[in-house]
Parts: C-alpha cells; sequence; structure tokens
C-alpha cells in the first residue's frame, strides 16, 4: 500500500476511478492471492505474514487464488491493456518465486530481486499510468527506483525471523546470507539512498518543504527500527514474529498516511 500511494503523489491530474478500480484488484484480489499461493507452496506451519497459527493449506487454497487472479485481470481491462499486461507480469514474477519446480525465492539474490522490481517498480508504474488523466509522456525515473528501494529496503526485516523454517525448506533469503545484524545495516542503508533520491527530487520539484513533512511520519518508523537493532544486537533472538510484525505495522501506517499527507497537500495545494 505505501508503493501505491507514493505513485500517486507523483500524479498530477488524477483520475480516481482507475484510481480506486486499481486499489481494490490490487489489495483485495492480488496481494491476498499472491500470499495464498506462496502459502500454499510453502505449506506453512509457522508463522506467515499476520497469521501466528496458520491453518494448514489445503488445494481449496490453490484453486481460490487462481480464481482471484482470473477476476483481477478481467477488472483490469477496465483500466487500460497496459495496466493488464504489467498486472498479468507481476502474477506470473509471484508465481515464479513460490513455485516448487522453479522456486525464485530459494536464491537470495534472484529472488530478492524479483520482489523489489516487481512489488516496487512494476507496482509503481502501473499505478502512475493507470490513475494519471493526461496521457503519460514520460516516466518519473526516481519515483521507479525509489519505490523498488522503499520495498528492498524493507523486505529483508520481514524475513528476518524466518531463517530456521526457510533452512528447513532449503530456502536462502537475503536476509539468511546477510545475518540479522548485516539485515538491519543493509536495510538502513538502503532507506538512506532513498530519502536522498527523494531529497533531490523535491528540490529540484521546489518542494523541499513536502521532503520535510514527509519526515514526520517516517520519524516512528526510524525511532522503532533502530531501538530494535539495538535489541537484536545485543540478544538475536529478539528478531521475533513479535518484533517483526510491529515493525511491518508501523512502517506500513506511517509510510501511508506519509504519502496520503502529500498527495493531499499537492491536491488542495
Amino acid at each position: 500500500m505505501p508503493v501505491f500511494w507514493f505513485a500517486i503523489s507523483f500524479v498530477e491530474n488524477i483520475n480516481w476511478v482507475n484510481t480506486a478500480i486499481s486499489f481494490l484488484i490490487l489489495h483485495l484480489l492480488v496481494y491476498p492471492s499472491s500470499n495464498g499461493y506462496n502459502s500454499y507452496m510453502d505449506q506453512d506451519t509457522s508463522s506467515i505474514g499476520g497469521i501466528k497459527y496458520p491453518p494448514l493449506p489445503d488445494k481449496e487454497l490453490y484453486f481460490i487464488t487462481i480464481v482471484m487472479d482470473a477476476i483481477a485481470l478481467l477488472l483490469s481491462l477496465f483500466i487500460s491493456i497496459y495496466f493488464s499486461c504489467l498486472l498479468l507480469v507481476y502474477i506470473i514474477c509471484s508465481r515464479l518465486y513460490s513455485y516448487r519446480r522453479i522456486r525464485l525465492k530459494k536464491y537470495p539474490i534472484i529472488g530478492y530481486l524479483t520482489v523489489i522490481l516487481n512489488q516496487g517498480g512494476i507496482i509503481f508504474l502501473m499505478i502512475y499510468t493507470s490513475t494519471n488523466h493526461e496521457v503519460v509522456q514520460s516516466i518519473p525515473l526516481i519515483g521507479v527506483i525509489t519505490a523498488c528501494l522503499l520495498i528492498g529496503g524493507f523486505y529483508p526485516i520481514t524475513q528476518i525471523y524466518q531463517h530456521d523454517s526457510d533452512r528447513n525448506d532449503q530456502v536462502m533469503t537475503l536476509s539468511m546470507l546477510l545475518g540479522k545484524r548485516g539485515t538491519f545495516i543493509f536495510c538502513g542503508i538502503l532507506y538512506i539512498i532513498a530519502f536522498g533520491l527523494l531529497f533531490i527530487y523535491f528540490k529540484k520539484q521546489q518542494q523541499l518543504y513536502l521532503f520535510f513533512v514527509l519526515q514526520i511520519f517516517f520519524l516512528p518508523v526510524a525511532v522503532y527500527f533502530f531501538n530494535w537493532a539495538l535489541k537484536v544486537w545485543k540478544d538475536p533472538q529478539k528478531a521475533d514474529y513479535e518484533h517483526t510484525m510491529r515493525m511491518n505495522w508501523i512502517a506500513s501506517t506511517c509510510t501511508s498516511i506519509g504519502f496520503i499527507t502529500l498527495l493531499l497537500i499537492k491536491h488542495f495545494d
């Protein structure tokens, strides 16, 4: 959701109908379907996503994910063929990420790049082009890159409590490759680069005040991140499910509200 609002904040003349349709397609169909398919392929029995004790995935879940994707693709045609094609690419990549015979997620670098390019870059392109009332002449490359960095700086943190279960499943994630301390360092560096790019963007747009407004909403994220990092430094067992879900909730909520605030300021300015 943060990338969704981030992409819209770059749009000057917003098509609100397409915005609503694309929001429903992604958040009620595609994202849940992708998570469901991944859970089915993993046969998760330990905590996953927002569920600490998930029920055992069965074949019914698999068929439901197919139906949800089919509905999403049909609805996407009401927006544009371009949107539909990008959505299809996203769905295919999410399947290749989890599918047992290919399973991109077991390769730390390839799996990581698959996630950030799809959840960051492709989603930004989908939303920026579909919610724009004007014919898009050019894509803000700095927005695409920043979206990838925002996902890239957060995704390894979501894997930090799953090292044992991933190892048992013969999956090597980037977080496992970096180690628990290295995961925090890596994510911190990517966030610094992302905000450096946002600073450059807003300065060029002569809207530097928006950058500082955004920092107000990222402050709680930064405080929790560094506080949690200190706990893990002292005790690696603190890289657990509860802390990860709290980080996920704080980051998702604060960043979404932050980008929505930018959107409202630009809209009523």
